[in-house]
C-alpha cells in the first residue's frame, strides 16, 4: 500500500496534469488523468480535491466538444448549493460557470443566464469564481441582444481583473466578451482592437486553445468590417489551431466561416472546409442526449451548415 505523502504527490500530479490540458494544451488529454484524481480523491475522502478535479474534467470535456458528457459531471457539482464546506462551494461555482459556457454554445442563453446568477451566489465574492459568474452574465446578455445589462456585467468583470495583474485567462475571456458587445453593437473595430491583446496574452501564456479563439473573434470582426482578405489568413490560422488541439467548439465555427468566404475564389477548399464543419457539429451533436442533441441541431446558424 503507497504510503500518505505518495498518495498526495500522486493526486497533485494527476490534478496538474488535468489543469494543463484544460488549459495550455490539448484538453481531451487531461480527461484520463482527472477521471484518475476524482476517484482517488474522492476514496480517500478528500472532498475539495474531488470537486476541484469534477471541476477541471468538465472543463476539459467541454473544451474537446463533449458538451454531453461535460453536463453530466458538471451539472451535478453545480447544484451543490447546501454545503457549507467553502472549497466545495468555490468549486460548485466554477463549475455553473462552466456548465452555463456550455449552455451558450448550444445556444440557450436564458438557461446559461439563470445557471451564472447561481454560480455567482455560490461565488461568495471568492474573485475568481465571482469572475467567472460575472463574464459569463455578460456573455448571456450579448445572446439575449441586452447591450445595456452585458455592459453592465462586464464593468463588474473588469473590476475584478484590474486588481489582479497575474490573471491572464481572465483578462483574455474579458476581451473575448468586450469583443461580442462590440460587435453587437456594430463595431468591428473596436472589436478587433481589444482582441490583439488577448492574443498576444495568450501566447506569451503558452494557452494555444485561448489563441485560437480569440483568432475565430478577430476573424469575425474582420469579416464584419469588410476585410475579407485578412479574415481568411486569420480563420484559417484559428481552425489549424483548433484542429491541432481537437477543439471541437472552435473549429466548426472557423471552418464555417472559412469555408464561407472561400465558396466563389476557392470551391474546392471551400466544400472541405465546410465538410470538416459539419462533421465537428454532428460529431459534437453525437455526445448529446436527444433532447439537447435536436436543440443543437435546430441552432439557426448550425441548422444552416447542416442544410447547406
Amino acid at each position: 500500500m503507497t504510503s500518505g505523502v505518495h498518495v498526495d504527490d500522486e493526486l497533485a500530479e494527476l490534478l496538474a496534469a488535468g489543469e494543463r490540458a484544460a488549459f495550455h494544451g490539448r484538453p481531451a488529454s487531461g480527461v484520463a488523468s482527472l477521471q484518475s484524481a476524482f476517484e482517488q480523491a474522492r476514496a480517500d475522502g478528500r472532498g475539495a480535491e474531488a470537486t476541484a478535479a469534477a471541476w477541471l474534467l468538465g472543463v476539459c470535456l467541454g473544451a474537446a466538444g463533449k458538451f454531453g458528457s461535460a453536463l453530466t459531471v458538471l451539472d451535478p457539482l453545480a447544484a451543490q448549493e447546501g454545503t457549507d464546506i467553502p472549497e466545495q462551494r468555490l468549486f460548485a461555482a466554477l463549475a455553473g460557470a462552466s456548465s452555463a459556457s456550455v449552455r451558450r454554445q448550444l445556444g440557450q442563453h436564458a438557461l446559461a443566464k439563470s445557471i451564472d446568477e447561481r454560480a455567482l451566489s455560490l461565488a461568495d465574492g471568492a474573485p475568481e469564481a465571482t469572475f467567472d459568474a460575472v463574464v459569463g452574465l455578460a456573455a448571456d446578455a450579448v445572446g439575449l441582444d441586452d447591450a445595456v445589462v452585458a455592459h453592465k456585467h462586464l464593468g463588474q468583470a473588469a473590476e475584478l481583473v484590474a486588481a489582479r495583474a497575474d490573471w491572464w485567462r481572465q483578462n483574455v475571456e474579458l476581451a473575448w466578451v468586450q469583443a461580442e458587445i462590440a460587435l453587437l453593437e456594430g463595431d468591428p473595430d473596436a472589436a478587433a482592437g481589444v482582441l490583439g491583446g488577448a492574443i498576444q496574452s495568450a501566447e506569451v501564456s503558452g494557452a494555444p486553445r485561448y489563441v485560437s479563439k480569440s483568432l475565430l473573434f478577430l476573424g469575425v470582426s474582420q469579416v464584419q468590417a469588410g476585410q475579407l482578405d485578412a479574415a481568411e489568413i486569420t480563420l484559417r490560422r484559428a481552425a489549424t489551431l483548433a484542429e491541432s488541439l481537437g477543439a471541437v467548439p472552435l473549429l466548426w465555427p472557423a471552418r464555417a466561416l472559412l469555408g464561407a468566404l472561400l465558396e466563389s475564389r476557392s470551391p474546392t477548399e471551400a466544400a472541405k472546409s465546410l465538410a470538416a464543419a459539419r462533421g465537428a457539429v454532428i460529431a459534437i451533436a453525437d455526445d448529446l442526449p436527444e433532447d439537447l442533441r435536436s436543440v443543437w441541431l435546430d441552432r439557426p446558424d448550425v441548422a444552416a451548415l447542416l442544410g447547406g
